[in-house]
């Protein structure tokens, strides 16, 4: 038998895939959000429905909050929290950064899983949040609404109170989520707006309008002065629900 060695293959160089976040990788990055110091002097909640129903447009609905994200971090005095809900009772919450970069690519690894709406763990982690420390707005984006609305509306006229209002971003055409969506926005004085897809610009600029709004209120919109800040004084003021 021959102790030559017999020629080792070249190693190729696959294009790596990227893959989806495990629970564990969650879990660890929501530990890790928890120690960063939030410095900002508007604190904003942005919150997802990731059940299975959302999947067809989650890459868009992924884009077009990112494009949020990089508004916020224009406006530089806004910490933002990420909280969403999936499958059977599991409802996440990330701290408060000011590293938006962090909660984007949390957010393109997060899997859609059948499950039923949990919006009202969403209204008293809000009202929670705010009695810890102030709470400028609360962001809410989902298609579909499986709980008591009339448990809904008290909550979000308790954030109302608080002044939290609630800006609701609505997937699809259900009526009776769309009902329930206005008036959890108009309890907390906030804003129902339309997901929609063939309208992803605006949609993006009304979204950068809630963070400039979180971050400084009526006076930051009405200085900045863009149409979808107009539009989103209109709405807070009662004239566009």
């Amino acid at each position: 038998m021959s102790d030559k060695k017999q020629p080792v293959p070249a190693k190729t160089n696959p294009v790596p895939v990227k893959p989806r976040s495990s629970t564990g990788e969650i879990d660890a990055f929501i530990r890790q959000a928890r120690t960063f110091a939030a410095s900002g002097l508007g604190r904003l909640i942005l919150s997802l429905d990731a059940t299975m129903s959302r999947q067809p447009t989650w890459d868009l609905a992924t884009t077009l909050q990112g494009e949020m994200f990089d508004a916020v971090g224009k406006v530089g005095s806004l910490s933002v929290q990420l909280v969403y809900f999936r499958g059977l009772g599991e409802c996440r919450s990330s701290g408060f950064v000011v590293d938006t970069n962090a909660l984007k690519q949390l957010m393109t690894g997060i899997e859609c899983r059948a499950g039923h709406t949990q919006i009202g763990k969403v209204l008293v982690h809000a009202l929670k949040e705010t009695a810890a420390a102030k709470v400028n707005a609360l962001v809410y984006i989902g298609d579909a609404m499986e709980e008591n609305v009339d448990d809904l509306a008290e909550k979000a006229g308790r954030l109302g109170l608080h002044g939290v209002p609630v800006f609701i971003f609505q997937e699809g055409h259900d009526s009776g989520a769309e009902r329930a969506f206005k008036e959890i926005a108009r309890l907390s004085k906030g804003a129902w707006f339309r997901f929609d897809r063939r309208a992803a610009a605006t949609l993006a600029g009304l979204l950068s309008a809630v963070a400039v709004f979180a971050a400084g209120g009526l006076k930051a919109l009405e200085a900045r002065g863009r149409p979808e800040d107009r539009l989103m004084i209109e709405h807070l003021r009662g004239g566009g629900n």
